[in-house]
């Protein structure tokens, strides 16, 4: 009974009480040191675009300025190869050797020919991964972490769900055809915003070209892919495409102006770079003028070539 009284009291201010009263949590925003992000100004397009899956999306506070069927999967091909880079940079160093395996040349669509038996870098590797979309590459990397490629989409999947990529399934580590691999243009963009946390996937993103070499010297020539960036496009900073039958012309963009970064994700595109074009000018009033000419010269792996190329099977040509 005299509990109950104290109790009553209490509750009723009737005692004092001693213990100090914290004040209001502060916002969230301010416990991460963070400022809420300002809504960002959705864009309009005038002209109708080819893609039929796209996202625009801030790059720094992650809204989306622009989009039309950003959450329904489709296949993605060489996009695929992100994630293959995301799970090789979090667990390896770049100069550890990797040795080419055995039956290496079989590999189907996209390859700069990786010499069987020959060592390079895993940085070389992931270079030859991003910036000529090389399969064989791809494959190489796959095997090195897992010991087999069915092992690394095991841990493609998990990696997809920890980031919270719940539209996205990977049946192969290169972005060859299959119908158990898919994504959507939103999950894309997460992931492209995500991995700009990883310099190393960063800076390959961003490179027209460089030069390979194995342990014994050997060198392998690499062109960027995405043709935009290959052409000193000022807007475009970094890039990675994806061309099956299945998919279309698929392509990925972190493009820039005066401190504005968006990442734009196309799929199942008949004409990319037009698409793009025509994005770039709707957020920045510019197109963006190129050093040479914008030239489409990646073919569908798998599938046939445009009909102005020629076979897309030379480790200098992407």
């Amino acid at each position: 009974m005299f509990m109950s009284s104290v109790l009553s009291a209490l509750l009723l201010g009737l005692f004092p009480v001693t213990a100090d009263i914290p004040p209001p949590s502060p916002p969230l925003a301010s416990l991460v040191g963070v400022p809420i992000a300002p809504p960002a100004e959705r864009i309009s397009i005038d002209r109708r675009l080819s893609a039929s899956g796209i996202i625009v999306m801030d790059l720094v506070s992650g809204q989306t300025v622009y989009g039309m069927q950003s959450d329904i999967e489709r296949p993605m091909a060489s996009l695929t190869k992100l994630m293959t880079a995301l799970l090789i940079v979090e667990q390896h160093d770049l100069q550890e050797w990797v040795t080419v395996p055995k039956g290496i040349a079989e590999t189907p669509g996209s390859v700069v020919y990786l010499p069987a038996g020959e060592q390079f870098t895993v940085g070389s590797l992931l270079s030859a991964l991003l910036i000529a979309s090389a399969n064989d590459a791809a494959v190489t990397l796959a095997r090195f972490h897992s010991g087999s490629t069915e092992k690394f989409v095991q841990e493609m999947n998990a990696r997809a769900l920890s980031l919270g990529l719940t539209g996205t399934r990977y049946a192969n580590a290169s972005g060859m055809d299959d119908p158990r691999q898919w994504s959507t243009p939103r999950d894309i963009a997460r992931l492209v915003s995500f991995i700009q946390n990883e310099p190393a996937i960063r800076e390959r993103m961003a490179l027209k070209g460089t030069i390979i070499r194995s342990k014994n010297g050997q060198e392998i020539s690499l062109t960027h892919t995405h043709a935009l960036l290959r052409a000193n496009n000022p807007l475009v900073e970094e890039g990675k495409t994806g061309t099956t039958n299945a998919a279309g012309q698929c392509l990925v963009s972190v493009v820039g102006k005066d401190g504005h970064e968006y990442v734009v994700v196309l799929l199942k595109s008949q004409k990319r770079y037009d698409d793009m074009q025509a994005i770039l000018l709707s957020l920045f009033g510019s197109t963006g003028a190129t050093a040479t000419p914008v030239q489409d010269t990646e073919c569908a792996q798998g599938g046939g070539c445009p009909a102005s190329g020629t076979p897309h099977r030379s480790p200098t040509t992407p």
